[in-house]
């Protein structure tokens, strides 16, 4: 099955060597997203963001593949049509960005420091939360 993307040639990169890396780098961000699935302290979904773009400047079948996973590609294929996370990802991201804070809070003695970890992790916070959720509904809006 193909996806909408339908990668051009010219997105594909001409440099054998080059090409090869960046499918190995690809490799490597599906097996730490793979590892992330299970680990709740890793993130799995930007993996394999990350990953399909690697493929899709390497390969067009493992891209395809990854786009059109029966377990992954779903999250992807919002990700890439609605820029949509889920509610339970964002509330699972959400409690995960809170912990790291309050461990941060108890081991870290500057305050210079906890602002600036504080302010960072406050802007992530804010685009997880301001991303739509109710993919059904955007679903049905797109043609």
């Amino acid at each position: 099955m193909r996806n909408e993307l339908d990668i051009p040639a010219s997105r594909i990169l001409t440099c054998t060597w080059i090409r090869v890396g960046v499918f190995l780098f690809g490799l490597v961000c599906v097996g730490l997203g793979i590892i992330g699935m299970f680990l709740p302290v890793m993130p799995s979904t930007i993996f394999f963001l990350i990953g399909l773009w690697a493929f899709s400047r390497s390969s067009v079948r493992f891209h395809d593949w990854l786009y059109n996973h029966p377990r992954f590609g779903q999250s992807l294929r919002d990700w890439h049509q609605h820029r949509a996370i889920p509610l339970k990802a964002k509330m699972v991201a959400v409690g995960l960005i809170s912990l790291s804070f309050v461990v941060v809070l108890v081991l870290v003695a500057q305050a210079w420091l906890l602002i600036l970890v504080g302010a960072i992790l406050g802007v992530v916070v804010v685009f997880i939360i301001t991303r739509p959720h109710n993919i059904p509904a955007l679903r049905q809006r797109s043609p």
